[in-house]
C-alpha cells in the first residue's frame, strides 16, 4: 500500500537505496585520491624538470617518506621516473574503479528514479 503520493518503500528498495549511498561514498574517496595522485603527478613532473637544471656533480635531496635522502643526480632522476610510472598506474587503477562504480550507480539511479521519482533525490548538491 502506497501512503498518499509517496510509493511504498520495500525492502530491497531501501537496499538498493543503502548501496547507492555506499557507492556515492566510495566514489567520493575515489574521486579525492584520483585528484591527490594527478597533483603528485604534477610535482613529479616539475621535479623532473627542475633536476635537469641541476649540475651532474651536485647531490639532490629526495624526500622519501617523511625524511630526505640525498641522492645522485643519476639516482633522482631514476627515482622520479619510477614514482611517475607508479602514479600512472595508480591513476589508472583509480580512474577503472571511478568508471565501475560509476556504471552501478548508473544503473541504481535508473531503478530508483522509475519507481520513487521526484519522491528521491540521487544527485551531488
Amino acid at each position: 500500500m502506497s501512503s498518499g503520493k509517496f510509493p511504498l518503500v520495500k525492502w530491497e528498495d531501501q537496499n538498493r537505496i543503502n548501496q547507492f549511498s555506499k557507492l556515492s561514498t566510495r566514489m567520493d574517496r575515489l574521486e579525492d585520491e584520483y585528484k591527490a595522485q594527478k597533483t603528485e603527478k604534477e610535482y613529479l613532473d616539475d621535479l623532473a624538470m627542475e633536476i635537469e637544471l641541476l649540475d651532474e656533480d651536485e647531490a639532490v635531496p629526495y624526500k622519501i617518506g617523511d625524511a630526505f635522502v640525498m641522492l645522485t643526480l643519476e639516482a633522482a632522476q631514476e627515482r622520479v621516473e619510477k614514482d611517475k610510472t607508479a602514479i600512472d598506474v595508480q591513476v589508472e587503477d583509480l580512474d577503472s574503479q571511478i568508471s565501475q562504480v560509476s556504471s552501478e550507480m548508473e544503473e541504481l539511479k535508473k531503478m530508483l528514479y522509475a519507481k520513487f521519482g521526484q519522491a528521491i533525490n540521487l544527485e551531488k548538491n
